[in-house]
C-alpha cells in the first residue's frame, strides 16, 4: 500500500540533499560582495572599494595561531606594509556570541589598539554570514582581492603551520608575496593554499 506520509518525508529528504550548498569563492573569479557594519557603526560594502587592493583577514584574538602572528608583531608589520601601499585591510571576527573570540565593538577596538594593529577597519560578523560566504575555515584565513574585484589569493598567511612564533622567520609569507606581485604587475606564484589555525567559531 502506498504510504503518502512516508513518500513525502523521502521526497523532502531527497530535496534537502539536492539543495546546493553555498559555493566557496574561487580564485580568478569576482570576490563575493557583501555589506556589513564595522566596529565604528559605519556601513562597509566591498564593491565600494573597487579600484583598491583589499585584504580580508579572519581573526580570533584567543586563538593560539592568531596569538602567534600578533604576539610576534608579524601581522601588524604586514598590515603596516600593506597600508603603506594603499591596500585596504579588513579584519573580520566571525565568532558567534558565547564562542571563543567573541567580542563587542569596544573590545575589538581595544584589542587592536593594545596590539598596535592597523587594519583599515574591523567587522564583527556575529551571524557568520560573511565568513560562510567566503568559506572562511580558520583564524587566520586570508583573502586578497585585486583592484578589479577579483579574488587572487585564498589561504594561509604563510607556509609554516606551527603555533610557535619562532617559526615565522624563514617562512614563505603568501600574503606578502601576493601583494608584492600585484604591486609589480607580475603573476602571483601561489594563489591558493590550505589555511591553518583554529576553526572559525561560527
Amino acid at each position: 500500500m502506498f504510504n503518502v506520509k512516508k513518500f513525502g518525508l523521502m521526497a523532502l529528504a531527497v530535496g534537502m540533499m539536492a539543495a546546493p550548498a553555498m559555493a566557496a569563492p574561487k580564485v580568478g573569479e569576482a570576490a563575493p560582495d557583501f555589506t556589513a557594519t564595522d566596529v565604528h557603526g559605519k556601513e562597509f560594502k566591498l564593491s565600494d572599494h573597487q579600484g583598491k587592493t583589499v585584504v580580508l583577514e579572519w581573526t580570533n584574538n584567543e586563538c593560539p595561531f592568531v596569538v602567534k602572528h600578533y604576539g610576534s608583531g608579524n601581522m601588524q608589520a604586514l598590515q603596516k606594509e600593506a597600508r603603506a601601499q594603499g591596500v585596504e585591510w579588513i579584519s573580520i571576527i566571525s565568532s558567534a556570541p558565547g564562542r571563543q573570540g567573541h567580542v563587542t565593538d569596544a573590545e575589538a577596538l581595544k584589542i587592536a589598539e593594545d596590539k598596535g594593529a592597523t587594519p583599515t577597519t574591523i567587522i564583527r560578523d556575529e551571524s557568520g554570514k560573511v565568513g560562510k560566504m567566503y568559506d572562511a575555515k580558520t583564524t587566520p584565513h586570508m583573502f586578497v582581492i585585486n583592484a578589479e574585484g577579483t579574488l587572487v589569493y585564498d589561504g594561509a598567511i604563510d607556509d609554516n603551520s606551527s603555533p610557535r612564533a619562532s617559526t615565522i622567520e624563514g617562512a614563505n609569507n603568501y600574503v606578502r608575496a601576493a601583494l608584492t606581485s600585484l604591486k609589480d604587475g607580475t603573476e602571483i606564484a601561489t594563489s591558493k593554499t590550505q589555511p591553518y589555525g583554529c576553526g572559525v567559531k561560527y
